[in-house]
């Protein structure tokens, strides 16, 4: 679960981008289409070529954006999709992996997530894991959204090998830092946070923006970079244009001081107690 600053480390040993993109809500509009993949590429020629989707994210159409705008550079990406819950028996999981393979052109998915916890017995979402990654159909196998209780649940039904909990964190949403995040980094498991700038929801006026202005730099900026400072998260932020991109590219570069860290804990402060697990 180290990290230098621009990688977290798999429990594997292996070493994956800090910040890559989400692509919520891509693929969904025609005239968005031609600038979403524009803004992909970009991504992956600045390094952030973790590209995470989902069989959920238009019901199919994200991945296959993402499968067109891959073209050429599939080599240079780490590529992660999710499973709906209700396809996460050892068949369904098999399905749905065939499923947005053929919709990403690709033969194998670098980490493959269940996309929140479900009424399938984990036991059997496992099997089917390990089944795909036996067959090279997938790389590495993961949750999302679990919580404590649900990661220990996972690892009694034998899902000791989960490399990562995609989960809802920000600087607005500070719950996993009290148990989710310490049970993980015990276990140098990393974290990776969807929705890293709480899918621009943070409020208009507040020391995020007094810290941009000063650095002249956006207030998104400053919340990424927050995030990224973060030991053993690496984040996920969706950019659908190249100027946004590169937005998020420069949280790569800011270094927080102690007066600026001191700044945000107190307009936006540690969690105190447990609090159950965001999600979108």
């Amino acid at each position: 679960m180290s990290t230098d600053g621009i990688c977290v480390t798999l429990p594997n040993g292996e070493s994956v981008a800090k910040l890559g993109q989400g692509t919520w809500e891509m693929g969904e509009r025609r005239a968005a289409r031609e600038a979403e993949i524009a803004a992909l590429r970009e991504g992956i020629a600045l390094g952030m070529n973790v590209i995470d989707t989902a069989e959920m994210y238009g019901e199919g159409t994200t991945e296959t954006l993402i499968g067109e705008a891959l073209a050429g550079l599939r080599d240079e990406v780490f590529l992660v999709s999710k499973v709906y819950p209700h396809n996460a028996s050892r068949r369904g999981v098999a399905a749905s992996c065939e499923a947005s393979l053929r919709r990403l052109k690709t033969d194998r998915l670098d980490l493959y997530l269940l996309h929140w916890p479900g009424s399938i017995a984990l036991e059997e979402t496992v099997e089917g894991f390990e089944a795909l990654r036996r067959a090279g159909k997938i790389r590495h196998w993961g949750v999302s959204n679990f919580d404590v209780d649900d990661m220990e649940a996972l690892v009694a039904a034998g899902g000791s090998a989960c490399a990562t909990n995609q989960i809802l964190y920000n600087v607005a949403r500070r719950g996993p830092e009290f148990d989710l995040l310490p049970w993980m980094r015990a276990r140098d498991m990393p974290a990776m946070a969807y929705s890293p700038i709480d899918h621009m929801r943070l409020p208009k006026r507040s020391v995020l923006d007094e810290i941009a202005q000063s650095r002249q730099v956006s207030m998104t900026t400053i919340a990424l970079a927050w995030v990224l400072e973060q030991p053993g998260v690496c984040a996920i932020p969706k950019a659908g244009n190249i100027e946004h991109v590169r937005e998020n590219r420069r949280a790569l570069d800011i270094r927080l001081t102690n007066s600026e860290r001191a700044m945000i804990d107190a307009q936006f402060a540690p969690p105190g107690a447990k609090r159950p697990l965001d999600m979108l």
